[in-house]
């Protein structure tokens, strides 16, 4: 069964600042990785479930890209009625504890 991937616009603009953060424009290696992670992002229109639950919310996933130090967490909801994979919020995986407000 495939999904709909919906990357909201809060998740956008945290996909815009990673972007500018790491410099892709003007790294071969940033824009490799940003892609990576663009790539995986759009993976999960199969096998969306194959992500583990979040611990700060339990109708929430999360997909893990990188490697330490660099992990980042995709969160995510299945709405699973719509077949509708909703990006939420795109974080580095070393920021505090995720609060219920973030996903409001």
């Amino acid at each position: 069964m495939t999904y709909a991937v919906n990357i909201t616009s809060r998740a956008e603009r945290d996909l815009e600042h990673l972007y500018g953060e790491i410099d892709a424009p003007d790294s071969d290696a940033a824009w490799k990785w940003y892609k990576g992670l663009k790539k995986q992002i759009l993976s999960l229109e199969k096998f969306p479930k194959r992500c583990p639950l979040t611990s700060e919310k339990k109708t929430l996933r999360h997909l893990l890209y990188g490697r330490k130090p660099h992990v980042y967490r995709v969160i995510f909801r299945v709405l699973e009625k719509r077949k509708v994979v909703e990006v939420l919020h795109i974080r580095h995986g070393a920021r505090k504890r995720l609060k219920a407000s973030d996903f409001e």
